[in-house]
């Protein structure tokens, strides 16, 4: 099995043909972190790589024990305050205005799979044997809370997925200001971090930099990772190049505000943490509330960059993205955007669409403009209705036409977004995420529908699946062209408006799942630059 606890020594090994990931229970019952990397055989007792020793100035745990100090031990998932001065892994504001916590060893499951994570999209198994997953509890007696920290390890893939859960078990209100998905302590801070930033037109540049003591990081704080930042890290040894040399990975799986962090301490320990970025991240928890936070995947390779990357691609080609598509080959499309834009009748599309057919192309997709009194970006967005004087018979009669040239047909969608002058905005003006007395910028004459709002998208939904489902629709060019500004929506309350970022990104998932699970044939793709 490739996860061993070893109850003598309370010491867990997560282990594959290529990478062992180890840490132990602490004397005191939080985790400690003692190795993450190359392959090593297994052993009862792995002590020898716990580092402790008496420092300056250190506050220690114990009375008379000057070497146990939390502030120079490497940790699975650190809190602050208790000795730790460093950035924590998690924040719960308590109560009685305290933040200390301290997260205990309660027990740990050893299960074959992967369970699934609610209402977030993250990797998965086809069988059982294809991973094992350790879920470890701790428990704050103090709080009655409990955090439940998963791993899975993949049988034949250099990777380790990881998530938190937590549940508050108390009869107090807890609020989270912050909550990663996961954190991992190196022995030093010889690396190089690759990160993959840049804007429209240029996205994902590759950028290197040597860490330095303090803290460097790549974030979002635009709603979603958006085409400037890829919610995406990487540490590498300086001489590490594609297929020679040890490289760590870091990847979330979450569309929304992220934050990638590496912290570099005085004596060279390096703290790596990814997860929902905490600025306006604020979630309240009553008794017996949970919280679950997204995944991140990590990957090891002493085989330089490209093994990283070739072990990315065979996990997300193959244990991430599903449908019917996933292991088929795209059709060819022809899109009408570049030939017409908005300039378009049913004739002008036929014409482009027969043209087509005889040069062999296999999908013919109708781009933005099809729907309300869309003939600019200036209005119509939000109105998911055929336009009757550009389409006469609608998406259904054009739709019928494409396909009985042996053709499939697709359609463009932005359904996020909404122009000021529609019939939807005219009718729900509160459906946007806009702060009451306070300017609201556009972007590109959009504004942001508010999803966290579960009637905005059950609204959209209907919309979007009448079209889908009358035009005979077999591709969908989903669009996201503007990020969120002067968040706040009209249906939380004052003490929940930190939820909102979080809960749009879920209501986009929701969408997703509704629609996929209705139409399982059609094609998605997203568009616009990493939105």
């Amino acid at each position: 099995m490739p996860i061993q606890f070893h109850k003598s020594s309370q010491t867990f090994h997560l282990y594959n043909s290529q990478i062992s990931y180890i840490f132990k229970v602490l004397k005191n019952n939080q985790l400690g972190q003692l190795y993450y990397g190359k392959v090593i055989h297994d052993r009862d007792n792995f002590d020898h790589l716990f580092e402790a020793k008496p420092r300056p100035m250190a506050a220690c745990t114990f009375e008379g024990d000057l070497t146990f100090s939390l502030e120079h031990i490497k940790q699975e998932y650190p809190v602050y305050g208790s000795g730790d001065m460093r950035h924590p892994a998690i924040d719960i504001l308590q109560e009685n205005g305290s933040r200390i916590l301290d997260f205990k060893y309660r027990d740990h499951h050893i299960i074959k799979g992967k369970p699934k994570l609610a209402n977030l999209p993250a990797t998965y198994v086809e069988n059982d044997d294809e991973a094992v997953t350790l879920l470890i509890t701790l428990y704050d007696e103090v709080i009655k809370t409990e955090l439940i920290l998963s791993y899975t390890i993949y049988e034949d893939l250099a990777v380790i997925c990881r998530n938190s859960f937590i549940r508050n078990c108390s009869q107090q209100k807890l609020i989270i200001n912050q909550i990663m998905s996961m954190s991992l302590d190196l022995p030093d801070q010889n690396y190089e971090m690759i990160e993959l930033t840049g804007a429209w037109s240029r996205e994902r540049s590759v950028k290197n930099r040597k860490l330095e003591h303090g803290i460097q990081s790549i974030y979002s704080l635009r709603g979603c990772s958006s085409n400037n930042f890829n919610p995406f890290i990487a540490l590498k040894r300086e001489n590490c190049n594609e297929y020679d040399g040890e490289v760590l990975g870091f990847s979330f799986v979450y569309s929304g505000n992220f934050l990638a962090q590496v912290e570099v301490d005085t004596y060279n320990v390096t703290r790596v943490m990814m997860g929902i970025h905490p600025h306006c991240f604020s979630w309240e928890l009553e008794n017996n509330e949970s919280f679950q936070t997204p995944e991140v995947v990590m990957v090891y390779s002493d085989k330089g960059l490209n093994a990283m990357s070739q072990a990315y691609h065979q996990i997300y080609q193959k244990r991430l993205a599903r449908g019917l598509y996933r292991d088929q080959v795209r059709p060819i499309l022809v899109n009408n955007w570049e030939g017409t834009y908005f300039d378009f009748d049913e004739e002008k599309i036929m014409k482009i669409a027969t043209t087509a057919k005889k040069l062999g192309i296999e999908l013919f997709v109708l781009d933005d403009g099809w729907f309300g009194k869309r003939n600019d970006d200036k209005a119509g967005l939000g109105d998911w209705y055929p336009n009757l004087e550009k389409l006469p018979n609608g998406i259904s009669g054009l739709g019928k036409k494409i396909t009985d040239l042996k053709m499939k047909f697709g359609l463009w969608f932005e359904p996020e977004m909404v122009n000021k002058d529609s019939e939807l905005y005219r009718k729900h003006p509160e459906w946007t995420l806009e702060t009451p007395n306070r300017n609201s910028c556009h972007g590109r004459n959009q504004y942001v529908l508010d999803f966290s709002n579960p009637e905005v998208v059950d609204y959209v939904y209907e919309m979007m699946a009448k079209v889908i489902e009358e035009g005979k629709i077999s591709y969908i060019k989903w669009d996201m062209n503007r990020c969120m500004s002067e968040v706040y929506s009209c249906v939380h309350s004052p003490s929940s408006q930190g939820k909102v970022m979080h809960e749009y990104i879920l209501g986009v998932y929701r969408l997703y799942e509704k629609l996929i699970s209705r139409f399982p044939e059609v094609l998605f793709e997203s568009c616009a630059s990493g939105g």
